[in-house]
């Protein structure tokens, strides 16, 4: 089901770095994210819900332009 809060995500396992991008347009970097967490999110029904839940204010991150 496509998220409503999030346009897309990807993932660098070598770097442990999950870019976010919002349906709002503003992308993120989120540090330190294991992948084994990206790979529940991707099976997550509702990955906005998810994301909330488990990655958002619980990791490093910063705003990419």
């Amino acid at each position: 089901m496509p998220s409503t809060v999030i346009r897309k995500f990807a993932y660098d396992p070598a770097r442990g770095g999950l870019e976010v991008e919002f349906v709002s347009g503003r992308r993120y970097l989120y540090r330190e994210v294991p992948e084994e967490l990206v790979m529940e999110m991707r099976g997550a029904f509702a990955k906005g819900r998810f994301f909330n839940a488990r990655i958002r204010d619980r990791f490093p991150f910063e705003a990419l332009d």
